[in-house]
């Protein structure tokens, strides 16, 4: 049989196995002690018939575990201080003597004190299969079966699009139809963790940090990140929403469907965790000494004292839906948790100028499908309906600029004006007009005349 973990020690292997016990659903699973050996190396609880249990683990990380260990952890278990019912386990990457084997027997059968479970490789490389964890490198690779869901059910695929496209004038609701549709499900880890650490000087007790965070970390070839606070909420909000993630299904609602990977392996991230945690809990405390100097002092908890109390994967969708008109296409995006989403790109944006100001108004140009605000948005001379100055054909009247749809409109108009009264052709330019007006009106009061 290959060795197993080469390359591990037995510290990492303990940390291993917490995270092995973590995916087992286990609560809580931590290393107990990493100084002097006293036969407890993981502690963690399990709920047994509605009650809460103890685990504590003795991990050996060798070819042969013999009786020895496994009555020390016995030991252990027994006078381990637990307010509840409790259990012991040892778990090696070898095999157990016959002897090691024949005492955790009798221990069960006894039935007077904590049972003791044995896992050696075998019963561990059975377990690695269902959890998708390489014995050999120690990697364990994140299997992730559920999504937020890209959609409400009951609403369809079409209500975020119409929601989008609704406050853009000029557009007809019927002229809104998606084109193509794209989900990229986004792997993401919703990671809860606690610190408990205490400082202590010479004066006794300076500071404590007790408190259990939640994070949202973005686990693709894009991660270790923390994404957007609008991601974050997402997930966190609805994750308790999730469904099982079934491809073939999302398939028939669009037209490509992208499944990001988990590009790292669960001890990574939580590593990747364990460090910002402990930035984050990283305070300078003042004091004063027993001789009434005053100091300070960076506190700052150790990595044995940040505990990952879950990891849950969960794919966040981000979709898609692209409506074409005219000569542009106008994608929306949005990422989404049933009815709840958050938008990345909205068509509330001149393709002219790509200013998506809050409070502006957008306006459809019929004649070239584009999306304009009120800066690239005139008035078609001809029609009086709206276009876009980036393909409306212009010409001057009354050193006035005008817009058209095209030469036809143009051509059109140029008739018409030739045969205006001559009284009526100054109107096309009113700012003109009334500027004319006012200074005659100037001029004349300047005059001395008299208006009565």
């Amino acid at each position: 049989m290959p060795k197993l973990l080469d390359e591990f020690s037995g510290y990492d292997f303990e940390e291993l196995m917490v995270d092995v016990f973590r995916k087992l659903g286990y609560e809580n699973p931590r290393v107990h002690k990493q100084g002097a050996d006293e036969g407890r190396d993981i502690v963690m609880e399990e709920r047994v018939d509605g009650q809460t249990r103890a685990v504590v683990v003795e991990c050996k990380h060798r070819e042969t575990v013999s009786r020895p260990v496994v009555q020390k952890l016995h030991s252990a278990v027994t006078t381990y201080d637990y307010d509840g019912p409790k259990r012991g386990m040892v778990v090696t990457s070898g095999r157990f003597t016959q002897p090691a084997r024949e005492y955790a027997r009798k221990v069960e059968q006894n039935g007077t004190g904590p049972g003791i479970q044995l896992i050696d490789g075998k019963k561990l490389r059975e377990i690695a299969d269902r959890i998708g964890l390489d014995l050999y490198n120690g990697r364990i690779e994140i299997l992730c079966d559920q999504t937020l869901q890209p959609y409400e059910p009951t609403a369809g695929l079409d209500r975020p699009l119409l929601s989008a496209f609704e406050p853009i004038e000029n557009l007809p609701r019927s002229q809104v139809e998606a084109s193509s549709r794209t989900a990229e499900f986004v792997p993401m880890l919703r990671i809860v963790a606690s610190v408990q650490a205490t400082f202590e000087t010479s004066v006794g007790v300076i500071h404590r940090v007790n408190e259990t965070d939640q994070f949202v970390v973005r686990a693709d070839r894009h991660g270790p990140t923390v994404p957007a606070r609008a991601f974050q909420r997402l997930v966190s909000e609805h994750v308790g929403e999730a469904i099982q993630f079934d491809e073939s299904t999302f398939e028939r609602d669009f037209d490509t469907v992208e499944v990001g990977r988990f590009e790292r392996t669960e001890t990574e991230y939580n590593d990747w965790l364990v460090d910002r945690v402990r930035d984050a809990h990283t305070t300078t405390v003042h004091y004063t000494g027993g001789n009434n100097v005053d100091y300070s002092k960076e506190c700052r908890p150790k990595q044995s004292d940040v505990q990952i109390r879950s990891v849950t994967p969960v794919y966040l969708p981000q979709v898609t839906q692209v409506v074409s008109l005219g000569e542009y296409d106008h994608p929306v995006e949005y990422a989404a948790a049933g009815a709840a989403r958050e938008t990345i790109t909205s068509p509330a944006r001149c393709v002219h100028c790509g200013e998506d100001a809050g409070g502006e108004t957008y306006t459809h140009c019929a004649n070239c499908g584009s999306i304009n605000c009120t800066s690239h948005t005139k008035t078609e001379r001809l029609e009086g309906t709206p276009i876009c100055t980036g393909c409306a054909v212009t010409e001057s009247f009354v050193w006035s600029t005008k817009y058209f749809y095209d030469e036809e409109n143009l051509e059109t108009f140029e008739t018409a004006y030739e045969a205006m009264p001559v009284y009526r052709k100054p109107m096309e330019n009113p700012p003109l007009v009334a500027g004319v007006v006012v200074a005659l009106l100037t001029a004349l009061l300047a005059a001395g005349f008299v208006f009565i």
